[in-house]
């Protein structure tokens, strides 16, 4: 009779793909992510431990570090369940994840489970029959260096966090953190901010010209580069910090020049005065690695770090892709077999690189070395042939397109340059054409500069030659102005973090959702943009501790992290360093504590206020200090507000509001009453009336995006005060149907449901029926999310509870409140079996 065996796994969905390539007397289980862990929050420290000083922060720092492990709340009764079948086995295979953290899982099974069966861990890249075979005939046991490099990681992260956030909560404002990695990452946001407070534009002007050879199409356009022999100033000429130039031996031309030299060249003779051409060959990028898919994923797809790396997981978890967490770009013999089959049968055998490409890692700490992020198995399903939809499919195709690109012919590309002379004047045209496509037939890797992506165009010439002789089809003098340097996008700072070692790639998703999460940087179309919370704890940080946050020190505790792994180094002796001793964590904190003065923390200084003036960070946000005449005035900076995007117009308009009091921008029509624009945390909105003496609220509407207060008109307040609108009933509940505006947009509303207009609706002419037509779609969240479960109106806190597959992950709504929900109930599986009692005690714990 066969051995029974039982196979534990981190998740459900995971569970139900290894089964079945396991043989029947296997029996599948899944922990739901970590079974042990340090506690989140005082409820979770045992009885026995709450008087002690180190309870709070889980680390006994004077018993070795030891840490204190909890069970998290909801998982007794799944380690009831792994024990009574562990009962029954006569085996243990241990297949969680092949990484650092999924060592650390198999690890805290077996302290908790303390099986008295043979145990063996199963390592494996890909959930496919091969790969599932290969690790039961080459199982290994739990490696213990990855274990205490994964637990060394978890106590600096612990230490560091609980050492100095209590610290910026006294100094600035209660909730806020920092963090071994996602301090340094939110430097570099702030640092970029500051480059563009400091930044001073400056504008130049040039000339396009449309011209064509006679006879020959195409025509095309030619831009002046030079003028009496020296070259014409471009946006790379100026500096940055003054707006003027930074050498001799350019010309900069002001509008009237540019249109003194259009009167002067229009009736000149254009001779083509030079051609060069050169053949470019391009080279496929290498297949994903997790950093790069990261980048993609939002640069291609607009999903951030912590979507692409969830539907990845759910991805691997289902077999469509090897393992998400890596940093090798390599393909197995298998796979790159499997790639160029398809690509012969797909695009021919022209289509193919000369011989099979192999790829290596450039990073300078790249471990957790597995194979590339590719589609799984030896033969790669099509997209089309894989039955997903939506963010899952999108990202399997991208990932399929880049590992079959890799493997493709280089792109055979022929570029262009020809000088062309009219007077005193030289223009240039750059043509570009695509002789072979090679692997761009599959793939083109993304920009973050959108000026960089116009260069892959294909432009194309017609044929010239030295001496042609050019008619202008028209001469428009253009205007240029220098542009600050670019915020920081999730795949740009995804790529700083990485090429500067801080963070392992796995992390970056969830260094972002915390940075998010913090307030300390909101998203503005896709570039990141640091709060005036955010530049605080920057600064708090820099003036007290700045070796804490140099991207060398970050990247330094990376490789010492790796070094244990391996090790090669003692994380005991490593631990005492950091935290320990006279130049310790902990010791710094205690000596600058004093030093550090929370009305000079709470302050941030910016070149475009004036000496009277300072932006302070208060309980609800930032705003502005502003004294005069020995009055001080406190104006607050509305959120939409970027540090460096507020101007001194901006300073003083607010202030105007602010200490002028309320003054009526005229009489409402219909009702006689005065209508105000006032200026709140949100930003600028209109009220109709005083404010009660009751504090009830009266009419009120925000401003449009981009309407200043100064712009309102009278007839654009009447039109903005007409909401909320009352549509109607709805037939079938018989309570009213309503149209209205709030912080996220225009939206419908009936019984608390909620549903946001389309692009083509418009809240102020939307009528009953195309109200209750929305109301009947599929419920949505805040941008987007999707409702996983409604647990209806909670009777005991008299609101509306949901779990919401947001942007950052399910997390739970609670009447206004947003709350994340913990990484092991994330699953569909562990979310369908939640009960309104268990989310209630997550909402307990959490408030």
């Amino acid at each position: 009779m066969a051995e029974t065996a039982l196979v534990i796994v981190e998740s459900p969905t995971k569970a139900r793909t290894i089964k079945r390539f396991l043989p029947k007397n296997f029996v599948v289980e899944a922990s739901i992510g970590h079974v042990r862990d340090l506690p989140q929050s005082a409820s979770e420290i045992p009885a026995k431990h709450k008087k002690e000083a180190w309870a709070r922060i889980g680390i006994d720092v004077e018993r070795d570090f030891a840490p204190l492990y909890v069970t998290p709340k909801g998982k007794a009764k799944v380690i009831r369940q792994l024990k009574q079948q562990l009962k029954e086995a006569d085996v243990l295979y241990l297949a969680t994840d092949e990484d650092r953290e999924g060592e650390s899982i198999s690890w805290h099974l077996l302290e908790i489970l303390k099986p008295k069966v043979p145990v063996r861990r199963l390592v494996f890249h890909e959930i496919t029959k091969t790969a599932i075979q290969h690790a039961l005939e080459n199982y290994r046991s739990v490696d213990l260096k990855l274990v205490r490099a994964q637990e060394t990681r978890r106590i600096l992260d612990r230490l560091y966090g609980y050492t100095l956030s209590p610290l910026i909560w006294k100094k600035i404002a209660y909730g806020l953190s920092a963090g071994r990695v996602q301090s340094p990452g939110l430097r570099m946001i702030v640092d970029r901010e500051r480059e563009r407070v400091r930044f001073r534009a400056a504008e130049y002007w040039d000339l396009l010209a449309r011209l064509e050879k006679p006879g020959t199409a195409p025509a095309f356009d030619a831009r002046l580069t030079e003028y009496g022999g020296k070259r014409l100033a471009g946006g790379k000429d100026f500096d940055q910090l003054t707006g003027t130039l930074k050498h001799d031996g350019v010309i900069q031309l002001t509008a009237a020049d540019a249109q003194k030299l259009q009167g002067d060249l229009n009736d000149g003779t254009w001779t083509v005065e030079d051609v060069t051409s050169r053949d470019v060959t391009n080279r496929p990028a290498p297949p994903f690695i997790t950093s790069t898919l990261q980048q993609e994923g939002n640069r291609k797809l607009g999903l951030s770090a912590r979507e692409t790396m969830r539907t990845a997981q759910r991805l691997y978890e289902e077999g469509f892709i090897t393992y998400m967490r890596t940093d090798s770009p390599t393909l197995s013999t298998e796979a790159v077999a499997g790639a160029r089959s398809q690509i012969e049968s797909l695009y021919g055998a022209d289509f193919l690189s000369e011989s099979p490409r192999q790829f290596s890692a450039t990073g300078r700490d790249a471990q957790e070395a597995h194979e590339a992020i590719r589609p799984a198995g030896t033969e790669f399903r099509h997209p089309e042939e894989t039955g997903l939809s939506g963010r899952e499919r999108s990202l399997y195709e991208l990932i399929w397109k880049r590992t079959v690109a890799s493997q493709m012919a280089d792109a055979k590309k022929r570029s262009m340059a020809v000088k062309i002379r009219v007077g005193d004047a030289r223009f240039t045209a750059n043509g570009n054409s695509i002789v072979f496509p090679g692997f761009l037939r599959v793939y083109v890797e993304g920009k973050d500069n959108p000026e960089a992506a116009l260069e892959d165009k294909e432009v194309l010439l017609p044929p010239l030659e030295s001496g042609d002789s050019l008619s202008v089809q028209s001469l428009d003098t253009e205007q240029h102005q220098t542009k600050p340097p670019a915020r920081y996008t999730e795949a740009s700072l995804v790529q700083r973090l990485e090429k500067e070692g801080i963070g392992r790639p796995s992390t970056y998703a969830s260094i972002i959702n915390t940075l998010y999460e913090r307030n300390y940087i909101r998203r503005q179309d896709r570039s990141l943009v640091p709060t005036f919370t955010g530049m605080a704890v920057v600064e708090l940080l820099e003036d007290h501790f700045e070796e804490l946050i140099t991207y060398s020190f970050t990247s330094n505790m990376e490789t010492a992290l790796d070094e244990i792994a391996v090790g090669e180094r003692d994380s005991l002796h490593y631990l005492q360093d950091f935290y320990l001793g006279e130049t310790g964590l902990q010791q710094r904190v205690e000596q600058r504590e004093s030093e550090i003065k929370p009305e000079h923390s709470r302050s941030i200084a910016l070149p475009q206020l004036s000496e009277h003036q300072a932006v302070k960070i208060g309980r609800y946000g930032a705003y502005i200090v502003h004294q005069a005449d020995g009055e001080e005035i406190h104006a607050s900076i509305p959120e939409e507000y970027a540090p460096a995007d507020l101007t001194e117009s901006d300073i003083h308009e607010l202030i105007e509001i602010q200490k002028n009091g309320p003054e009526p921008i005229g009489t409402h029509p219909e009702t006689g009453d005065n209508v105000y624009c006032l200026t709140g945390r949100y930003g600028p909105y209109l009220q109709l009336g005083e404010t009660p003496e009751d504090e009830s609220k009266p009419k009120r509407a925000s401003l449009p995006k981009g309407v200043r207060p100064s712009e309102v008109s009278m007839e654009l307040a009447v039109k903005l005060l007409s909401l909320p609108r009352t549509l109607g009933v709805h037939p079938e509940k018989g309570t009213e149907v309503v149209a209205n505006i709030g912080r996220f947009g225009p939206f419908v509303v009936t019984d608390g449901e909620y549903r946001s207009l389309k692009k083509d609706d418009n809240v102020y002419t939307i009528d009953l029926d195309r109200a209750l037509e929305l109301l009947a779609q599929e419920k949505k969240g805040r941008r987007g999310s999707t409702v996983l479960k409604d647990f209806g109106q909670d009777p005991s806190g008299k609101r509306k509870v949901a779990i919401y597959d947001g942007r950052y992950g399910p997390y739970i709504k609670a009447g206004t409140k947003n709350i994340s929900l913990p990484e092991e109930l994330r699953t569909s599986e562990a979310i369908e079996s939640l009960t309104l009692e268990q989310v209630r005690e997550i909402i307990k714990s959490k408030e």
